[in-house]
């Protein structure tokens, strides 16, 4: 019996390993084995960079220069990020950041302060 997960996109149960990624042959999604999985309560768990969980309203800080797409503004190492809110998609926090207004920040760029 196959143990591996079903895909997230598209719920396929054909699903496969190659290397450290799981990969759909129905849909071309791939995804790695420490991405986001479904709880207990069936809800995502959105991880930092050091694997801590994270939840809506958390502080985060950045940990790594992001360059801010369609203008010349940097997101510098450290600044600190109030209130986020986890969603779902390509970027997993929806926040304001302070100088540089609404953003869409990858959780494998921030860790929980």
């Amino acid at each position: 019996m196959n143990d591996l997960p079903s895909c997230p996109e598209c719920g396929s149960d054909y699903t496969y390993l190659d290397g450290a990624m799981y990969v759909c042959p129905e849909c071309a999604n791939e995804w790695g084995r420490e991405e986001a999985a479904p709880d207990e309560r069936g809800e995502r768990v959105f991880h930092d960079a050091n694997g801590n969980p994270l939840r809506d309203g958390d502080t985060v800080s950045v940990i790594k220069d992001l360059k801010v797409k369609g203008s010349s503004s940097v997101v510098k190492v450290g600044t600190k990020v109030k209130n986020i809110r986890l969603v779902e998609g390509d970027h997993d926090i929806d926040c304001k950041i302070p100088g540089i207004g609404a953003m869409k920040l990858k959780s494998e760029f921030v860790k929980k302060v």
